[in-house]
């Protein structure tokens, strides 16, 4: 339940078309209800503006389709399942169809209207696509129609040279890079926009996982650049969210 939700049940007890048993149960499930292991948060878009998130990894394909099934039929707004596998997906996808599926990740309920923000992610490679996909995705869930720029990482600087007038007319960027991370840096010198830069686990050798793009992207020298955890695609989106609420 969000701001406008509680309002609008409070003007529906107000006004007669909601009866207050009917508005006391609807209230009842705040601010979570227990769905079997789960406490099923369903007060968060009220305190923070966003909806509700399933983390997916771990949880059993039973138990992500009683979360989602409880936030779709208690509540009107997006909800959105990260981190599952193939498996877990079709299994969802059967119990609750219609979702959008990209990247592990599945969405119900995109936002209308949009927000008005231009948001861009921006990949160093094409092994990167697919955190850019996680974050293309939670930005969805949170009300954004973002736009992608894949596969202009540093070592070939002339291809985001070629799109420069993107990333300096976007009101936010994400830059998602891999081996030294060095994108991010670059992005966070070209534009006055926020930047959230998320380090990504390809690479090889000194790459370490993602380890070195962690630590060069937080030493960047571009002033104010937002660091995520290493894949975190949906932190990046949650970052964006937050300052262009």
């Amino acid at each position: 339940m969000d701001e406008q939700e509680l309002a609008e049940l409070i003007e529906g007890v107000r006004t007669g078309s909601v009866a207050p048993d009917d508005a006391v149960a609807a209230l009842r499930r705040l601010p979570f209800t227990e769905v079997g292991d789960t406490l099923v948060d369903h007060h968060r878009a009220l305190r923070q503006g966003m909806p509700e998130a399933i983390y997916g990894s771990g949880k059993t394909a039973e138990q992500c389709i009683e979360i989602v099934g409880e936030l779709l039929a208690n509540g009107s707004g997006p909800v959105l399942l990260t981190r599952i596998t193939p498996a877990t997906e079709a299994a969802v996808l059967a119990a609750h169809p219609g979702a959008e599926a990209k990247a592990g990740c599945l969405l119900w309920r995109r936002p209308h209207p949009f927000r008005s923000a231009k948001v861009l992610v921006v990949s160093a490679g094409t092994a990167d696509v697919p955190v850019v996909d996680e974050c293309m995705v939670t930005l969805h869930a949170y009300g954004f129609q973002p736009d992608r720029l894949t596969d202009v990482g540093v070592a070939g600087l002339h291809r985001l040279l070629a799109h420069l007038d993107r990333i300096t007319s976007a009101d936010a960027v994400v830059v998602v890079a891999g081996m030294e991370g060095a994108l991010a840096s670059v992005i966070g010198g070209l534009t006055s926009a926020p930047v959230v830069a998320v380090p990504t686990s390809v690479g090889h050798g000194a790459g370490l996982d993602g380890v070195t793009a962690l630590l060069a992207m937080h030493a960047s020298c571009a002033s104010g650049v937002t660091v995520v955890g290493i894949d975190n695609g949906f932190g990046a989106g949650c970052a964006i969210a937050r300052m262009c609420g």
